[in-house]
């Protein structure tokens, strides 16, 4: 089945099941158009779960250029993979800054995300 997301991000709305395609460069836009929104409320940023799966959570965040996901907690494993423009990842001892295409490994301990330019990346969660 080849299903494409139309219409525009919500949080309400489910993710993709088994054997669904949809587009993520369509997708990373539609959710840049609402982070950009003056009445979205987003801070700068939104994000959609694309695949939730026993053991595995794939989430599509968009950051409008400034905007940053404050320093949290890592996952045990998990990706984070630049689809467009530039962000940084960072810990209190380093950053990495991707650009589109770059993946990395996210280390284990505390870090934060900032957008360079309007971005869209894919975290990709293996959960416990």
């Amino acid at each position: 089945m080849n299903t494409h997301h139309n219409g525009p991000a919500r949080a309400h709305e489910t993710h993709l099941s088994a054997g669904e395609v949809t587009s993520l460069p369509a997708m990373g836009e539609e959710l840049l158009a609402d982070a950009r929104s003056a009445n979205s409320g987003s801070s700068g940023r939104t994000a959609r779960t694309v695949v939730a799966l026993p053991g595995l959570r794939v989430t599509l965040i968009a950051l409008t250029a400034g905007s940053e996901l404050a320093e949290h907690e890592a996952p045990d494993a998990a990706t984070l993979t630049c689809l467009t423009g530039q962000v940084t990842l960072g810990t209190t001892d380093r950053t990495w800054p991707l650009g589109q295409g770059d993946i990395v490994a996210i280390p284990g301990r505390r870090h934060s995300l900032t957008a360079e330019t309007d971005a869209a990346v894919l975290l990709t969660v293996r959960l416990a």
